[in-house]
């Protein structure tokens, strides 16, 4: 039986997961619609297709491996999963991660306003650039789940095949070795979307500044939409840098420390591992007006019946 606490957490992640799924599938039928309005698919529309979908199977297969962790019934159907789900965990998470990065990029290009010889060049073909974007880091999140595919295969097969004690002995010794270069592949895919992350949030604030300055300077009021979308951006991305480094501490916390299975310190990581892509689905919504309409449309549609229904 589950430990009081670790059943709670899994509870609370579970719930979190799948709030998760609802907010990735209410942004991933939103932007579909708008690119299958237009002949090209818009830039945005195409980064939030991507992230929203990757979140949405990311979420959906977590939340599918969370209750196996509470129902704990076949642990035998568990272990076969177990094998599956980590490569396409790091898969679906390493391209998630990329993907909001990429948005916060795309974010900085759109709203900042530099005078910056590449800077102008980024922003003149950033429409161009972006489906390369999203395939590169696709390819390469696909190429970094390859080395934890071989790994998991690997010790599955170990553990089950019958050996030798002194094979056993040297098996464990160079799955450790293996599974520390696995810890700082893994660190590394996570670390250059933080990366991007920031460069883009501490550009958007310098912007910012130069912008208020030239405001000030000129005597103009503060109801200037540049100004506006200036800070409705910086919200945004300083709350995604927030849930990035959240879960990139927790990630490597994961990754790097020899949890207990289900201890209290690996239930905290959990729950703020579905947390993060969670809030970062909210962020979004609440930053668009666009992802917002579809949800009231829903919610007025329910209660238009719910009225009709008791009448």
């Amino acid at each position: 039986m589950l430990p009081p606490f670790a059943l709670l957490c899994l509870s609370i992640a579970i719930i979190e997961s799948m709030a998760g799924i609802l907010g990735a599938g209410i942004i991933l039928a939103v932007s579909s619609l708008s690119c299958m309005g237009s002949k090209t698919w818009p830039p945005y529309d195409l980064i939030m297709v991507s992230l929203s979908s990757s979140r949405f199977i990311l979420q959906s297969w977590t939340t599918l491996d969370l209750f196996f962790d509470i129902l704990q019934e076949c642990s035998d159907c568990e272990e076969n999963i177990f094998v599956v789900f980590r490569p396409i965990y790091m898969a679906l998470n390493c391209s998630g991660l990329w993907f909001g990065a990429w948005l916060s990029v795309f974010y900085c290009v759109k709203v900042a306003s530099f005078t910056e010889p590449f800077f102008i060049w980024l922003k003149q073909r950033i429409a161009r650039l972006v489906p390369w974007m999203l395939l590169t880091s696709w390819l390469c999140c696909i190429t970094i789940s390859i080395p934890f595919a071989l790994h998991v295969y690997r010790v599955h097969n170990n553990f089950t095949a019958p050996s030798s004690l002194t094979n056993s002995s040297t098996m464990r010794t160079s799955g450790k070795d293996s599974l520390t270069l696995l810890i700082y592949l893994g660190n590394a895919s996570t670390a250059l979307p933080l990366i991007l992350s920031v460069v883009s949030s501490v550009l958007l604030v310098r912007s910012l500044w130069i912008h208020t300055r030239q405001m000030q300077n000129n005597a103009s009021g503060f109801r200037d939409p540049s100004l506006q979308a200036h800070m409705k951006a910086i919200k945004a991305v300083c709350s995604f840098l927030i849930l990035y480094i959240i879960y990139f501490i927790s990630l490597i916390l994961l990754l790097s420390c020899d949890f207990l299975p289900l201890s209290d310190a690996e239930s905290i990581c959990e729950v703020l591992l579905d947390a993060c892509p969670t809030g970062h689905t909210l962020v979004l919504i609440w930053s668009n007006p666009k992802f917002q309409e579809l949800p009231a449309r829903i919610l007025h549609h329910i209660n238009f019946h719910v009225r009709t229904a008791s009448m």
